[in-house]
């Protein structure tokens, strides 16, 4: 037996985090009952993560938007995972854009929760992308249920 042969292969943060690309498209899906219980819980969830970031990115700047971006990634990617869907991480992103929208509005009184400096476009910009990469990630289904995948 050759020195190679007897050490493990390495595995790097990410595959050992996530999983490779085939284990990802082997999960079963829950049942479709399951998975519009889970979109219907992610949307709010969403709305709860941006609303809650947009106050932490602006108290602890700026470890705030890093923890704020990092929460908002877990929940995209949780939908993810949890519905094995792509529509299951454009759910909760679709709420925490709507909150988004709604906090960036100035009320009468001329308060702003987000303003124009550097975290609050940070959490707005790399949260979006989060969005983008987490609903882009490959799974086993297609966007919509029941809608058959192209052959691979």
């Amino acid at each position: 037996m050759t020195a190679s042969a007897a050490k493990p292969k390495r595995r790097s943060i990410a595959v050992t985090a996530f999983g490779t690309r085939d284990q990802r498209l082997a999960e079963l899906q829950p049942p479709r009952l399951a998975r519009i219980a889970a979109y219907v819980l992610f949307f709010p969830l969403g709305v709860v993560v941006s609303v809650c970031g947009s106050f932490v990115q602006a108290l602890w700047p700026p470890v705030g938007v890093l923890l704020a971006l990092a929460a908002t990634a877990a929940t995209f990617y949780a939908g993810l995972r949890v519905t094995g869907t792509r529509l299951g991480a454009a759910v909760p992103a679709a709420g925490w854009f709507l909150a988004m929208v709604l906090l960036m509005v100035p009320r009468p009184e001329g308060d702003n929760v987000l303003w124009s400096n550097a975290t609050s476009l940070a959490w707005l910009f790399v949260g979006s992308i989060l969005g983008v990469i987490c609903a882009t990630l490959p799974t086993r289904s297609s966007w919509f249920p029941g809608v058959p995948n192209p052959p691979r």
